[in-house]
């Protein structure tokens, strides 16, 4: 809580003014760059020092950890308008509600008068602000009602002192301060500058309200803070920041990652009306982690001078290492090493004699693409540097990693740094590299600190990505005389995002193996998971729901299959194996990583997955009578602490048209804190996954992305989309119960879900993304 004196400043939905690889913690390895990444190479000194601290979980484990002080996160000016700071970035899943939610309704502000504020990157004032991996409510939950509850109790004490009452006799609601036995009140703007003035209250000394209290936690009745502003389009984006005088850029970067400039002339380019300057931008060093890919900048007047000089620069490349990569064949690759043993990162009992005395064993193999994240506004980033102090604008999803790495890049200290966030148009996971920040960076160092917007076209976006990685996924079961599995071997082969920050890194890592692998909960004897090499040839980086989408694409996939092959229902099949309710500890599955939560905290819960399942599949009419080229296919996945369950109606015509007139997807996140964000992130999930299942794939020939655009890299378009997509949120009423995350686990089992349906409808089983036209005749 801050008076503007410090706390007196109304704001209404605003920016901001301006050799062995060893296993260590994030924080350790890479400080504030808050990846989800558990790799480094040749520190076992750092490791063996990691590993003698306790685990941290949850925030505690996370970079900078977290922070509930009121005076950090709340204002309040005189007139009562009380500003709530979000340090996390909104790209559309509604944090910056989420996050005023979470604070006035402890702090008890009136709605009307709340507004919020975009926090600048630093994660020393406000805690981890990585938005990544579906964990900012479910991390922050209690630190923010802290943080209201606090700022109220020291409104109250503000009053107390004036009136000379006791702090007993005082109540706070809707932003008014009263005493009953004297009929006096106070609005909170007449308090805010004596309340901020007051210590901080010791956390022990501050009452949290009973959840039967809640005024907007769990309502689901508030529209988002930027409703008005996005749909008015008033809204700031980062290529909406301008400057008088600005110069804008785009960068000419090597088509085959790993590629360096060999030479270039710029004489052509300079000819250009508007272009200003050629530059060249240094390939990254090793390990690449989010350093700019290097190549030459050009920069001009206007963005579309910037991009007509591009295309006249003459440049020689030297392709490097990865020049051959071919995704053909290196689907080849991996389904060959899939077919053989691979390193064990999961065993229980004895697969091999399961499957010597197997009265019937099926196998599959599933292969899923390369994918990009494709946000609806690729990256753009305005940097101006002003007496050695560089101010970077920018929708970006981890503004400290960004704020670290243009002070490394410009030799200056972080102090002489800072990142504005806007609103993102669509993160996915891209805009968690701020790659492209640093190229702005660059680029107006080159013009003595000139303000310059350094913009991304959609073909740079899909050419230069940190793309999902590909991955084939080998399974077989051996199945008992009533057709329930004995034996389950799963060989999982896909390129780690551990190899951006690692050299030799080619195996999934903890946090990927832990995503719907090594923790899948089936009631099966006998089980062993294997993890293959697989080389990385392009940059591998986190894409919505990451190493979840192939493991729930295969495993639920497969589950149909041996469905089939026992002569039962698909959906009956699955809870058979998910076998009674009962809460398993994910470690006794070889599961360390458990989204970097307590294991003690968040078990995995049988139930709850056997309750969605039930609940989308029960919605949709599971077992209804289907007219001829329509059917019925679901699938669950336990993913960031969530259970969901998609249960999807699918048509395929006499030519092998796909149709999906209907969708149900139940989700149990735990307690929730606005249901009307949840209801959308679903519907998205399902749109998004949709695409992933239909028509979304990035292949490569001679080391380049062979799509270039939405006509080539297909998403989900309006008239393909569900005409009904219905969501089942199963609430936990329980508010002292730990929360899930909401943003990613509703895409994986939409895919399984599809060509599970598609199996029902025609009897031809899927087990390749994208569909595209593999049905057609």
């Amino acid at each position: 809580m801050t008076h503007d004196h410090s706390f007196s400043r109304a704001a209404s939905v605003e920016e901001p003014a301006g050799g062995e690889i060893v296993n260590v913690s994030r924080r350790g390895l890479l400080g504030g760059m808050g990846a989800l990444l558990v790799l480094a190479v040749s520190l076992p000194r750092a490791a063996k020092a990691e590993e003698a601290k306790p685990k941290a979980f949850g925030a505690d484990g996370m970079p900078h950890g977290w922070q509930d002080n009121p005076k950090v996160f709340v204002s309040i000016a005189d007139d009562g308008a009380v500003t709530i700071t979000c340090p996390r970035s909104d790209m559309g899943q509604g944090v910056r509600t989420g996050w005023a939610i979470m604070i006035a309704d402890e702090l008890e502000a009136d709605w009307a008068k709340v507004h919020v504020k975009q926090a600048e990157g630093d994660e020393a004032r406000y805690g981890n602000q990585d938005t990544d991996g579906s964990r900012s409510t479910r991390h922050f939950f209690m630190h923010m009602r802290h943080a209201g509850a606090a700022a109220r109790l020291m409104l109250i004490e503000a009053a107390a002192k004036q009136w000379g009452v006791p702090l007993g006799e005082i109540k706070a609601e809707n932003s008014v301060v009263t005493h009953a036995k004297s009929g006096r009140s106070l609005g909170y703007g007449a308090l805010a500058k004596a309340a901020s003035e007051l210590p901080v209250p010791a956390r022990e000394s501050v009452v949290l309200k009973d959840p039967k209290d809640f005024r907007y936690i769990g309502k689901g009745t508030l529209g988002i803070v930027d409703n008005r502003a996005i749909t008015t389009g008033a809204a700031l984006y980062a290529a909406d920041k301008s400057f008088d005088g600005m110069l804008y850029a785009v960068v000419a970067r090597p088509a085959v990652f790993g590629g360096t400039v060999k030479s270039f002339d710029a004489a052509e380019t300079l000819k250009v009306p508007g272009v200003v300057k050629v530059i060249q931008i240094a390939p990254p060093s090793a390990p690449v982690k989010f350093q700019p890919l290097g190549g030459v900048a050009v920069i001009a007047k206007s963005t579309w001078a910037a991009m007509k000089g591009r295309e006249k620069l003459n440049i020689v490349w030297d392709d490097g290492p990865n020049a051959a990569y071919d995704s053909t064949a290196f689907r080849a690759e991996l389904e060959k090493a899939a077919r053989k043993p691979g390193k064990v990162v999961r065993s229980q009992g004895d697969v091999d004699a399961a499957f010597a005395t197997a009265a019937k064993r099926v196998s599959a193999e599933y292969y899923v693409p390369h994918l990009a994240q494709a946000p609806m506004e690729p990256m753009a980033a305005v940097a101006r540097i002003t007496d050695g102090h560089c101010d970077i604008w920018t929708s970006v999803q981890a503004p400290q990693a960004a704020r670290t790495l243009v002070a490394g890049q410009l030799g200056v200290g972080e102090e002489n740094v800072t990142v504005n966030v806007s609103l993102l148009g669509g993160g996915f996971g891209r805009k968690s590299k701020p790659d492209y920040v640093v190229e702005a960076a660059l680029c107006s160092k080159a013009m003595d600190g000139a303000p310059v917007k350094l913009q991304w076209t959609r073909e740079d976006d899909i050419h230069h990505g940190f793309y999902h990685t590909v991955s084939v996924e080998r399974l077989e079961a051996s199945l008992d005389e009533k057709g329930f599995p004995t034996g389950w071997l799963h060989r999982s082969v896909a390129p780690t995002i551990a190899s951006i920050f690692a050299a030799g890194a080619d195996h999934e890592q903890p946090f990927e193996l832990g995503m719907g692998l090594v923790n899948m909960p089936f009631a099966i004897p006998n089980v062993r998971m294997e993890n293959p090499e697989a080389p990385a040839h392009v940059r591998i980086g986190w894409f919505r729901s990451v190493s979840n989408i192939p493991h729930a694409f295969a495993i639920q996939s497969f589950v149909a299959e041996l469905a089939h092959a026992a002569g039962r229902d698909p959906k009956d099949y699955l809870l058979e194996l998910i076998g009674p309710a009962r809460v398993i500890d994910p470690t006794s599955l070889g599961d360390g990583w458990n989204h970097g939560e307590d294991p003690k905290l968040y078990p995995i819960d049988t139930g709850r997955l056997r309750r969605v399942i039930e609940t989308a599949s029960s919605a949709i009419g599971w077992g209804r009578k289907m007219p001829k080229g329509r059917g019925l296919g679901v699938a669950g996945h336990y993913s960031f602490v969530t259970y969901t369950a998609v249960a999807a109606e699918v048509a395929v015509d006499d030519k092998g048209v796909i149709t999906i007139p209907r969708v149900d997807i139940a989700i149990d996140c735990g307690p929730q804190v606005n249901p009307e964000r949840i209801r959308s992130q679903m519907e998205g999930a399902v749109v998004m996954g949709m695409g992933l299942a239909l028509t979304a794939e990035i292949s490569f020939k001679d080391g380049r992305a062979q799509q270039n655009n939405f006509d080539g890299y297909e998403i989900t378009r309006i008239d393909a989309a569900p005409r009904e997509i219905n969501v089942h949120l199963l609430p936990l009423a329980d508010y002292n119960h730990v929360l899930g995350g909401v943003g990613e686990p509703g895409v994986p089992p939409v895919a399984p879900a599809i060509v599970n349906a598609i199996f029902a409808a025609t009897g031809r089983r899927v087990r390749q993304l994208p569909i595209r036209d593999q049905l057609k005749a």
